[in-house]
């Protein structure tokens, strides 16, 4: 982060909050003027700071109700089952994330379905034919406490 200044750390902290600002309101809030604002979107987009813009969107109203953490456990670690196993995850629209981790256990797998019978489907049908997998474990989640994208800046 030495490439940033204090100016722009307000621009990435004001985009993070959101991200549909228009470039007129973003400059408004840093007290920048509209062009210099616009260059240091375009410098910190271009050196990789800013990766992209999204909507968040609802998962209850979306029929998504169910998130669940699975932890995946591979019956051998090499270079070929890491592969396979990273390209069939990125393929199912239910996985929103999944992490090589160090551990008791190769991979944590975040994904998000309709409920308990979706889960049930989504183990048999996708992670346990995934290349690899040995054992999983997997926890339901009761109650989000605090779910955020936010990166400290």
């Amino acid at each position: 982060m030495k490439n940033i200044d204090r100016l722009d750390r307000k621009i990435l902290r004001a985009l993070q909050k959101e991200g549909r600002l228009s470039n007129l309101e973003l400059a408004d809030r840093v007290s920048l003027s509209p062009t210099a604002t616009a260059e240091r979107v375009k410098r910190l987009t271009r050196e990789g700071y800013i990766t992209g813009y999204s909507a968040l969107l609802s998962p209850e109203k979306l029929g998504r109700n169910l998130l669940v953490f699975v932890q995946v456990k591979l019956d051998r670690t090499t270079p070929d089952v890491f592969d396979a196993f990273a390209a069939a995850v990125k393929r199912s629209d239910d996985v929103m994330e999944c992490h090589m981790v160090a551990g008791g256990f190769d991979y944590l797998v975040k994904a998000r379905v309709a409920g308990m019978e979706a889960y049930r489907q989504f183990l048999s049908e996708v992670i346990l034919p995934l290349p690899g997998v040995r054992e999983t474990h997997t926890y339901a989640v009761m109650e989000e406490i605090k779910g955020t994208g936010y990166i400290p800046v």
